[in-house]
Formats: structure tokens, C-alpha cells, sequence
């Protein structure tokens, strides 16, 4: 073939995708080092092929590897398990199982010899724990991150309800970072106080923006308790509780290898169990109570707060699914996802109409070190007009891609996103007594949530060039 006729032949989508790709893979040389998570995709994940799903929302959900359902599976079938609160020989049968998985937790977080391991149906649950426990008075104060889950905000219910008050840090507006300066002076503002909570996440469930562990010790040495929110954290980093030590970390076990779902935890510093105070009791949690006269003695370890019969048939396989993580290694899917996140953030930070107008807008710093496989976004039209986050949703759907939208249970990072203010919050809440997401859009006249897409360990970056051309679709020509 001539050189001509070379540069006249028409590039097919086929080729085109693979001198993509493979000028992605010489962009990012480590991302070779991933490359068992194809395969592993293949054999684990086969449905993800097989349907053409491009699965795009690990921050709101983990896929679950077939391995661990068959795995499970076997388990349960090659036994007979009752209830842990008893000695016969089947409640004995799945309290060694669980007393394994809760072992094995520790273990995994290197938290052995300081934490207890305290199961809960999941990381809102271990977060009420520490809500209805901690004692909260008016000499007490809670101080949280503008950016928390709303299982974090409702800390505040707690709090109030006991008349100690709280208070937020705000986030600088363009990179999404806490305001380091406004949180030491909060961190400072309280000296008098006796009982100080600090609650803030490893990582955003929205923005993917990772706040510096840093803050943990920071806050301790001035006399504050620290809760880390890890949920969205630890699926793709390494969390070392002999690293850094807050006084209760929550997390929930699908968020991390997808199954199985209904289980969660609290892990909870020793020394912090006696200074709770549980204002109730329940099957479990007790060595003894009385009836006819008000009197109950509560455990003293991690089943004090443990309500009710846990999951017992479930929380096995939590064992096996950290087993499955640490044969691929977080540190590799941590390369795998920080690789595909840049990509696609250069990628999409270009696209423009045009008219020059930019076609979405990528919020929090676009700097990979400080950030996970989490983006948070809006599209605009050419004339610089947000395309309602639905619209986005709807055509993804037809697509067969899985995005989420809306706020993500993380109302702060969303106001300060969209420029939603106190008084127009104030107004709203105040002159009514009830309402809904679309009619606060109406009222407030302030467009509310986003487009969210979140990427996992099987991740490849067929998915993130998918969404790109998703993306690309938008541009008005």
C-alpha cells in the first residue's frame, strides 16, 4: 500500500480505540501493573461483558466478586449455625465464626491490640452508636466537616437534643479541601469544653477529595475525640490504625467488595468504651437484668453496643471478602483507579462547545494526590446553563451506564458547590413544614445536585473512554 493510499484509508472505531489506549498506557506506565484486574474481571465479573454495562457508581455500591458468593455459599451449606448468645454446639459453631471475622477486621486494619470491632448493619449504624452514646452535654461540643454524609450530620440531633452545640468547618469553594486555617481556630475555640467530637471523612463520598489523616492527631492533641467517617476510604487506600488513632472509625463491608450487604462496623479505641453512655440495653449487650426492679449490668467489650442477635449467617464472609482484597492488594487498585481518574479528568476538562463555552465543570482541585476515584460534576449547555443532573441520568441510562445524581446524602459539599447560601437555606426551611428536593429548586430559584460517576478495582478504561464519549456527546456542534 502506498503512502497515499495509507492516509487516505479511514481509521476505524477498532483501531482508534486501541492507539487510544495505548496512548493511555504510555501515559501511565503503572497502570501495566494492574493488568491482572482484567482478568480478573473477566472471571469474576463476567455479567459486566456479558451485559455491556459500563458500572460507573462504586462509591455507592462495590460489585461483588462470584468467587465470594460461591465461596459463602459453600460455607453455609456445610453447617448448622445458630444463635451466638448460647453454648450449644450450633451457637457455638457461629460464634467462632464470628469471633474469626471480627479478628480478621482488626487484623486488616492493623487494630488489634488498641480497637474493638463492634458489628452494626452498616457505617450509619455504627454512626448512630456513637451519636446516642457519647456524652454530649452543655460543657461537651461537636464539631463537623462541611463535608459529611448526612449519617454524620444526624450526630447533631444527638448533640442538640442534650443542649451542646455544634458547629461546621467550611471548605475552601474552588478546591474542596477543608479550610485548614478555620479548623485549627476551631480546633483552638474551645478550651473550656470537656467532651469535644470532631467528625470529618477520610474521603469525600462525593467529591472523592481525601482530607489529610493529619487532622486526626491535630485535633487530639488539643483534647478533641476524632470520628472518621472511612467508608468511602478504604475501599481503594490503605487505612493503618497504627498510623493514626481516632477514637472511632465507621465503615460499611459492600462499600469494599460488594458483599454481602447488612453489614458494617465500629472500630472503637479501648480506651474510649468506658467514657459512653448507652442509653438503653437490648438482647446481647447485657450479663444480667431485672424485670421487677430497674437494674442491668452491661458487657464490657465490643457487644455492649452490638443490639439484638448480629447478623451471624452474613458476617462470615466479611472474613473471606478481605481475604479476596488482600490477594489483589489495595495498593493496586489504588494505582488502577488514580490512573483511570487523571485520565478521564484531562480528558473531560477539555471538552469545550463551540463557542468556546466549557462543557462541564469538575469541582474540588484536579491534583490526583489528593484525591480518589470519585467525581462530582455538572454539564452545561452552550450558553453556560446547567443541564438538569436528570436529563444526564436519563441518557446514561439509555446507554446502559450507571451513574448517580442528586446530592449523594451530602447536603454541605452541595451547597457550596451551588452556591447555596444560609439565608436562602433559612427562608426555605423556615416558611414551611414540609418540602422536597425539586420544590427547594423552585422556591430557592438555586439549581441542587450533580452528576456523580465513581470508579472501583475492576474499573478499566473501556469504562472511563465510555463515559468520555458519553460526555463528548453533549457538545452542541
Amino acid at each position: 500500500m502506498s503512502l497515499l493510499n495509507f492516509i487516505l484509508t479511514p481509521v476505524t472505531r477498532e483501531q482508534e480505540d486501541k492507539m487510544l489506549y495505548r496512548e493511555f498506557c504510555k501515559q501511565f506506565p503503572e497502570y501495566r501493573s494492574t493488568l491482572h484486574l482484567d482478568a480478573l474481571r473477566q472471571k469474576e465479573y463476567p455479567l459486566l461483558q456479558k451485559n455491556q454495562h459500563t458500572y460507573l457508581d462504586f462509591t455507592g455500591a462495590n460489585l461483588f466478586p462470584r468467587n465470594l458468593l460461591q465461596q459463602h455459599l459453600q460455607l453455609l451449606n456445610s453447617g448448622i449455625f445458630g444463635n451466638p448468645h448460647s453454648t450449644n454446639p450450633a451457637s457455638l459453631h457461629a460464634t467462632q465464626l464470628v469471633d474469626d471475622a471480627r479478628k480478621y477486621v482488626l487484623q486488616y486494619f492493623h487494630a488489634e491490640d488498641d480497637y474493638y470491632c463492634i458489628f452494626t448493619a452498616n457505617a450509619s449504624g455504627a454512626l448512630k452508636i456513637v451519636g446516642e452514646c457519647y456524652p454530649f452535654n452543655e460543657e461537651s461540643f461537636l464539631l463537623l466537616s462541611l463535608d459529611n454524609h448526612n449519617s454524620v450530620n444526624g450526630i447533631r440531633e444527638f448533640a442538640a437534643q442534650k443542649k451542646c452545640a455544634f458547629q461546621y468547618t467550611p471548605l475552601h469553594s474552588e478546591t474542596l479541601y477543608l479550610d485548614k486555617e478555620a479548623l485549627q481556630n476551631n480546633l483552638a475555640a474551645h478550651p473550656g469544653k470537656k467532651n469535644k467530637l470532631f467528625a470529618f471523612p477520610a474521603q469525600s463520598n462525593v467529591s472523592g477529595i481525601k482530607h489529610p489523616l493529619s487532622y486526626i492527631t491535630m485535633a487530639q492533641e488539643k483534647g478533641w475525640h476524632v470520628l472518621l467517617d472511612a467508608a468511602a476510604f478504604v475501599p481503594t487506600d490503605v487505612l493503618d490504625l497504627r498510623d493514626v488513632k481516632p477514637e472511632f472509625v465507621t465503615m460499611s463491608f459492600y462499600k469494599i467488595f460488594g458483599y454481602p450487604t447488612g453489614v458494617g462496623c465500629l472500630l472503637m479505641r479501648k480506651d474510649i468504651l468506658t467514657h459512653l453512655q448507652k442509653p438503653w440495653y437490648a438482647g446481647g449487650t447485657i450479663t444480667l437484668s431485672a424485670a421487677n426492679y430497674r437494674g442491668h449490668f452491661l458487657k464490657d467489650n465490643e457487644e455492649r453496643f452490638e443490639d439484638g442477635t448480629v447478623n451471624y449467617l452474613n458476617i462470615p464472609a466479611i472474613k473471606m471478602g478481605l481475604q479476596f482484597i488482600e490477594k489483589i492488594g489495595v495498593e493496586m487498585i489504588k494505582t488502577r483507579v488514580t490512573c483511570l481518574a487523571q485520565w478521564l479528568i484531562s480528558k473531560l476538562s477539555q471538552l469545550r462547545h463551540p463557542n468556546g463555552n466549557t462543557l462541564l465543570k469538575i469541582f474540588g482541585a484536579e491534583a490526583i494526590t489528593h484525591r480518589g476515584g470519585t467525581l462530582v460534576m455538572n454539564f452545561y449547555n452552550s450558553s453556560g446553563t446547567v443541564i438538569p443532573f436528570w436529563k444526564i441520568e436519563q441518557a446514561a441510562n439509555e446507554q446502559n451506564i450507571s451513574i448517580r445524581t442528586g446530592c449523594f446524602c451530602n447536603p454541605g459539599l452541595d451547597e457550596t458547590n451551588n452556591r447555596v447560601y444560609p439565608g436562602d437555606l433559612e427562608y426555605y426551611f423556615n416558611s414551611r413544614e414540609k418540602g422536597d428536593y425539586f420544590e427547594m429548586i423552585e422556591v430557592t430559584k438555586k439549581i441542587r445536585g450533580s452528576v456523580r460517576i465513581s470508579l472501583g478495582m475492576v474499573s478499566n478504561f473501556a469504562d472511563v473512554y465510555r463515559f468520555y464519549a458519553f460526555a463528548k456527546s453533549f457538545v452542541i456542534s
